[in-house]
C-alpha cells in the first residue's frame, strides 16, 4: 500500500472518529490516535495533514458536499460517506498536485472498503459533482 494511500485510510479513521466528537482538540486526537496505529512516516504526515486540512476547511467543504449531493442532506448521510466526501472534497480543493482521477478512485475504493454495499457509487456520483464545481474536471484529461 502506497504512502498516500495509507495516509488516506487513517485520516479517515481520525475524521470518522472526530465526527462523533463536538469541540474536540485536534491535534489531542491525532496524538491519540497515533498512539494506536502504526504508518510508514510520509503516511502518517499525509493522513495528518488531511485531517488538519479537513477540520480547518470544514464549513466550506461541507457546502460543498450539499450543493454537489441531490435529495441528501450531510446528517442522513453515513458517517463514513460523509467523511469519505469531506476528505476527498479537500483534496479537490487544495491538493491541487494530485490528479482528479487518483483523488476519486482512492475514495471510491475506501468507500468500498469501509461503507455499505451503495457507498462506492454514492461517493463516485457526489465526488463527479465535487469535480466539476471546482473545476478538476479536466486536469486529468
Amino acid at each position: 500500500m502506497g504512502a498516500r494511500t495509507s495516509g488516506r485510510q487513517a485520516a479517515l479513521q481520525m475524521l470518522f472518529g472526530l465526527d462523533a466528537v463536538t469541540d474536540a482538540d485536534i491535534e489531542a486526537e491525532i496524538r491519540s490516535f497515533w498512539r494506536e496505529f502504526e504508518a510508514d512516516p510520509e503516511g502518517r504526515t499525509y493522513a495528518d495533514s488531511l485531517v488538519r486540512g479537513v477540520m480547518n476547511c470544514r464549513e466550506r467543504v461541507d457546502e460543498l458536499i450539499r450543493t454537489s449531493s441531490t435529495n441528501w442532506r450531510l446528517e442522513r448521510m453515513a458517517r463514513v460517506d460523509r467523511n469519505l466526501l469531506r476528505m476527498a472534497a479537500y483534496e479537490l480543493l487544495e491538493q491541487t498536485s494530485v490528479p482528479r482521477a487518483v483523488i476519486l478512485d482512492e475514495a471510491i475504493e475506501l468507500a468500498k472498503l469501509f461503507g455499505s454495499e451503495d457507498s462506492g457509487a454514492f461517493v463516485n456520483g457526489v465526488l463527479d459533482r465535487i469535480a466539476e464545481e471546482v473545476g478538476r474536471v479536466d486536469l486529468d484529461r
